[in-house]
């Protein structure tokens, strides 16, 4: 179904400026960060459209470096958090401290009072912690005692997890998980990129270029709001996430035995959210199908449950996903003649990472 009703109120030119300017910014973190391109695509996605990130790798894979260098070149306040056993939730929010000249007690914030926050081995901390960051992922502000702060803005938590450890951890709940917009996975660094990591590592790093600030982030933020999504670009985020629920709507019903539950509405959102600060990522000021397949396995990985069968036949999520995303074809989207040759120049841009 075309919907030629509403059309896109941003200038072509506007998105140009942006992604020119989010490249500039990627090409002075990649000054630091040698390979990584998905998760720092992803981190600057996450940035656009206010989500969170999940990274699950070995340690050594330049995670720290990656946010707290993003947040240099944005000119944003940075905090990392060592999640433990023994941290407790004033660790990381807060608490109220008594001031005994003035005779009365006074509120302390915590390290979570930043704007790029990295939850360091997350899997960590008990439910306690976990309960307290929920608040301040979903909500945006902490509560200590009967008063409640706002976060900065921007506000991003990326929070990684070791795979290869289980003593002394914890499995996040399901409703933690799905807070994070992305769950990232990433591996070890190819040959020549290792090598370039050596050679980086034995010399002194250049400092940081302030590429945006903070107010100018959150113009992109709030053109990305603006960004134009089709309907049938909309239908294809949902029969997405859809099909992780109900593999027969996509015609795979012998999936159904893997999964025991798929992804909730928040992955249907967070499909179009992702895909409209893509768009801006990209250049254009709409968003393609395109956009939304290529953010789909980092949205949707996490919030499918497998089931006991697929566990036990060692199923991966990601197989599933793929399946998924062959089986329903890209919807076509027709913006109109007119719209179409207007805007052809940003139509074509790509990042290059």
């Amino acid at each position: 179904m075309d919907d030629m009703s509403t059309k896109p109120t941003i200038e072509p030119n506007s998105v140009v400026e942006a992604a020119a300017k989010l490249r500039t910014l990627l090409f002075e973190v990649k000054r630091v960060i040698v390979g990584q391109d998905l998760m720092l695509e992803r981190m600057l996605v996450a940035l656009l459209a206010r989500g969170h990130i999940l990274i699950e790798g070995v340690p050594g894979l330049a995670k720290t470096l990656a946010i707290k260098t993003t947040a240099d070149a944005i000119g944003a306040t940075f905090r990392r958090i060592q999640f433990t056993p023994d941290l407790v939730p004033a660790d990381l929010i807060g608490t109220r401290i008594y001031n005994q000249k003035e005779s009365k007690f006074e509120v302390e914030l915590g390290p979570i009072m930043a704007n790029l926050v990295l939850a360091d081995e997350i899997n960590r901390a008990p439910a306690k912690i976990q309960s307290a960051l929920l608040e301040a992922m979903q909500e945006r502000q902490v509560t200590i005692g009967q008063q409640t702060f706002k976060l900065p803005d921007p506000f991003l938590v990326l929070a990684t997890q070791n795979p290869i450890e289980s003593e002394g951890t914890y499995f996040l709940p399901e409703a933690q998980v799905d807070r994070f917009m992305f769950k990232v996975i990433i591996g070890y660094p190819g040959f020549h990129e290792e090598m370039t990591v050596v050679d980086r590592v034995s010399t002194k790093f250049e400092a940081i270029n302030k590429v945006l600030s903070s107010e100018e982030l959150r113009g992109l933020q709030e053109m990305a709001d603006r960004i134009y999504v089709h309907p049938n670009v909309t239908e294809y985020a949902v029969r997405l996430a859809r099909a992780t629920r109900d593999p027969s709507e996509a015609k795979l019903p012998e999936l159904k035995k893997y999964i025991a539950y798929g992804s909730s509405p928040r992955g249907s959102v967070n499909l179009i959210l992702g895909a409209k600060a893509l768009a801006v990522l990209r250049g254009r000021e709409y968003a393609l199908p395109e956009d939304v397949r290529d953010l789909a396995p980092e949205i949707l990985r996490h919030r499918i449950m497998p089931s006991y069968e697929a566990l036990a036949d060692e199923k991966k999520m990601e197989d599933f996903i793929d399946m998924i995303l062959k089986a329903i074809p890209l919807p076509k989207v027709h913006m109109g003649d007119p719209y179409k040759t207007q805007n052809s120049q940003a139509t074509g841009m790509e990042v290059n990472l």
